[in-house]
């Protein structure tokens, strides 16, 4: 059998990496070209289709079972990009991170609010969604954060949501909010080492920016 002019046996790589977008979604999800042509131009790219609710792939003409196979492909690399960051140190893995991030949530049409808890030795012990807003505002409480970082042993925790519009600067909002959030657990001794904000685009490090 041959896929796109490749043999079944030829590594993903290969296949891959003369493929467009339209064509991995083809392939991925197992959907005819012209069929994920279209859904690449109406989101705007393959990372937004794949995030893209089921309701909203099946309002755009794909069957639940089309759409269920999209869904796969985010958890596919969500999956593996978790496991680029688990066990070990998140400072000397910063990009992975970074990489994680921006697949889990950098193209939601809505805020999400993420804590990623730290052990001693900065590795991962969860990755928890703590909130789910609006197309701007997620709802963040700073005793909530405090009693889960406690629940699990957390040492330190790295913040992060997401900007549907595609801006990454911080709102004033969002930086009283870390601040708030950093002062409360400080009674506890768990530094919040960062507060990222991902989009489709881009990123802005807390961090990086002075901001905490």
């Amino acid at each position: 059998m041959l896929t796109q002019g490749f043999h079944e046996d030829a590594p993903v790589a290969d296949v891959a990496a003369v493929l467009d977008d339209a064509g991995i979604l083809a392939l991925a999800a197992s959907i005819t070209r012209a069929k994920a042509s279209r859904l690449v131009q109406e989101f705007g790219s393959l990372g937004a289709v794949v995030a893209a609710p089921v309701s909203r792939l099946i309002a755009s003409g794909l069957t639940s079972r089309m759409a269920d196979r999209v869904k796969v492909i985010s958890s596919a690399v969500q999956r593996v990009l978790l496991g680029e960051i688990k066990g070990r140190d998140q400072f000397s893995n910063y990009q992975a991170v970074l990489d994680y991030l921006r697949a889990s949530m950098a193209f939601e049409s809505v805020e999400q609010f993420r804590v990623l808890y730290l052990d001693k030795r900065n590795c991962l012990i969860c990755d928890e969604v703590l909130g789910v807003g609006t197309v701007d505002h997620t709802p963040v409480y700073p005793r909530e954060v405090a009693k889960r970082c406690l629940e699990v042993n957390a040492c330190a925790i790295i913040l992060s949501h997401n900007h549907p519009s595609g801006d990454t600067t911080p709102s004033h909002a969002d930086i009283v909010m870390t601040k708030t959030l950093a002062e409360t657990l400080k009674v506890f001794g768990i530094p919040v080492h960062d507060h990222i904000i991902v989009a489709r685009d881009g990123h802005t490090s807390f961090k990086a920016a002075k901001l905490i």
